[in-house]
């Protein structure tokens, strides 16, 4: 069993397929399935079963899955540490999900970062279903956002992980002044509302949010547009556009004067919790933590709730990175 057994069969185990798992690595199918007959016949276990479109652990596979996610995450922790011990500038590695690395991430790091000498960040948005196995993988330190879910086929969060809550949001239906249903004396079914599009960020409406869980309740599955940003979505709901779920203190000022309109919709306004998530068990790292409790702080909450909007969203490759500039 070697080290690069292991986080091939992690990788595939989580994308669910060998050809997956070979396009992120780089190499071929054929030396995926190399590396992975080697550790199935080593461990005496098939490890995998092959199905349409991807593969099915066994039993076994399950539990090396877990086994796979910590040593590669052990080993490539401390291959940066040790290249790091001598010039280590704390640099702390943060996956955001989108709404949170949008209207909260610049201001609130930027505070961090002044107020922890030697502080560094780097924040790249992730999905929210991806969160949990990013940090058991020891790709990031921290997770802010959404909280990360339990393994598949559970409904509760990851028990692996210490995740704290740290900001309380609302979402709310908003339209352009005008909007026929905005005056209406009682709440407006959800489904009404597919007549009309429907704009979002870049993530859209994620499952594992609040609000992907109200849109499963509704049991509707409307069309989403996404653009690249809630900002840019709300500027075409302001334009009439269509309609969207925008959080409540961005737009409060803009439904006050008029410019923006709160639609009635049943089951709204849709409560949320923003959460920092890390290792459990005492695994993570000192800036992690330390992240962790200053988020929880008045001067962090003062700090992500003013007014501003976003600081910026950049792509660089596959990957969107916050930008923190002022």
């Amino acid at each position: 069993m070697t080290l690069s057994q292991l986080r091939t069969f992690a990788l595939a185990a989580r994308l669910g397929s060998l050809h997956a798992a070979a396009t992120v690595l780089g190499v071929s199918e054929p030396a995926v399935s190399a590396a992975l007959a080697a550790l199935r016949q080593d461990l005496g276990d098939p490890l995998f079963t092959r199905v349409a479109g991807g593969i099915s652990l066994t039993p076994g596979g399950h539990a090396l899955a877990q086994y796979a996610q910590d040593i590669v995450g052990l080993a490539d922790q401390a291959r940066w540490e040790v290249s790091h011990a001598k010039t280590d500038t704390g640099l702390l590695k943060i996956a955001a999900t989108a709404p949170f690395a949008e209207h909260a991430a610049g201001r609130l790091l930027d505070l961090f970062t002044k107020r922890v000498p030697g502080a560094s960040v780097d924040v790249v948005v992730e999905s929210a279903e991806d969160l949990a196995s990013l940090l058991l993988e020891r790709a990031y330190d921290i997770a802010l956002g959404a909280r990360p879910p339990g393994p598949p086929g559970t409904t509760g969060p990851d028990v692996r992980l210490d995740s704290v809550p740290f900001l309380r949001y609302q979402r709310v239906f908003v339209a352009a002044a005008g909007y026929p249903l905005n005056r209406r004396p009682t709440p407006v079914p959800p489904a009404q509302l597919l007549g009309r599009p429907w704009f979002a960020g870049p993530a859209g409406i994620q499952a594992g949010t609040e609000e992907g869980r109200w849109l499963a309740s509704m049991g509707i599955a409307p069309d989403i547009i996404r653009l690249s940003s809630e900002t840019e979505a709300l500027a075409a709901v302001r334009a009439g556009e269509g309609i969207m779920l925008a959080m409540g203190h961005i737009v409060r000022a803009e439904i006050q004067s008029g410019a923006l309109v709160r639609l009635p919709v049943v089951g709204t306004p849709i409560p949320g919790l923003w959460w920092a998530s890390t290792l459990d068990n005492g695994r993570t790292t000192t800036m992690a933590r330390t992240l962790q409790r200053f988020i929880t702080t008045a001067d962090a909450t003062a700090a992500m709730m003013a007014p501003g909007g976003s600081r910026g969203l950049e792509r660089r490759g596959s990957k969107v990175h916050v930008a923190l500039w002022s």
